[in-house]
This record gives C-alpha cells, structure tokens and sequence, in this order.
C-alpha cells in the first residue's frame, strides 16, 4: 500500500493545468474512478470549464484540450527559414553598428548632430525591428510574413558596413 507522501512525490506543482495533455491518454477511466479529478493531468477537461483565451476543449468523448484555435505549429523547414532569417538581421544589425561607427558626424549645429545621430541609432535598429514586427504583424498569414522579411533582407543590407564607407 502506497502512502499520501508517495503519491506526492510523482506528482508536480500545474499538474491540475486545464491546458496540460500528458503523452499517455489512450487508457479509459476505469467505471468506479470519481467524476471530480484533483490534478490527475491527462488533459481532461469538461466543456464548459475555464481555458485561457484561444483554447477549445475538442468535441471527442474524453473532452480534450486542444492547443490554441486556429493556430497550427510551424513546419520543420519554416523554422529553419525563420531561424536563418533571424540570423541574417542579427548580422545586418552588427554591420549596421560598425558602419554606423566609421562614419565621422561632419556637422557642426548640434540639432543637425542630435539628428544625424538619432538617424544611425535608427538604422541599427531598424533590423531588429523589421524582424519583429513583420513576424508579429503577419501572424495569420505565412506567405505574406515571408515576402516582407525577404524584403527587408533586401532593403535593409547595411551599405556603410559593405561598401566601407568611413576610415579605419
């Protein structure tokens, strides 16, 4: 016989999560075992319990908890290709900072100088945040997130960094 304090032991703090699917939810609930579960953690959950916005308890028998609506996971190669792309602006915001610093302000009113240097502080943001702005603005429509990333591949290339404008 088994005590309490065993039982604790295999059990973890979320296990009573609603959103929560173990791996192992093929095997039927044996006829006597209470309605109520107390954290069993099989991704049980009836319908009209509470789920965080954006799930769905699926209409099987068991009442499992889908993942969030309408969103399915990324393919293997998208996210390769999201992961080199993310690679590519990381690079672009590095050439970004080292040719922005090789360029030598040659202006002398300090509201030209703030503005000259406001404008290469942007530009080495701008990769960054073309990046994350085109992923999170294009969430429902994979094509359309391609087509702008790959276009700020091309028009974000960081030309004091390539062309090697300034002196070292």
């Amino acid at each position: 016989m088994t005590s309490s304090r065993d039982d604790d032991a295999l059990g973890w703090a979320g296990d009573d999560d609603p959103t929560l699917v173990s791996g192992s939810t093929t095997t039927p609930e044996p006829a006597d075992a209470p309605a109520e579960r107390s954290g069993g953690g099989t991704g049980l959950a009836e319908p009209g319990s509470d789920l965080p916005e954006g799930w769905a308890v699926t209409g099987s028998p068991g009442g499992y908890v889908d993942g969030p609506v309408g969103r399915a996971p990324l393919s293997s190669s998208a996210l390769v290709g999201l992961g080199v792309l993310g690679g590519v602006y990381l690079l672009y915001t590095i050439g970004w900072f080292i040719g922005a610093g090789r360029i030598e302000n040659p202006l002398n009113d300090p509201l030209a100088q703030f503005m000259f240097s406001l404008g290469t502080w942007l530009a080495v943001a701008a990769p960054l945040v073309w990046f994350a702005s085109s992923y999170w603005l294009t969430r429902g429509t994979p094509r359309l997130r391609w087509t702008w990333l790959i276009l700020g591949v091309v028009l974000l290339a960081p030309l004091p960094f390539i062309a090697g404008t300034g002196g070292l």
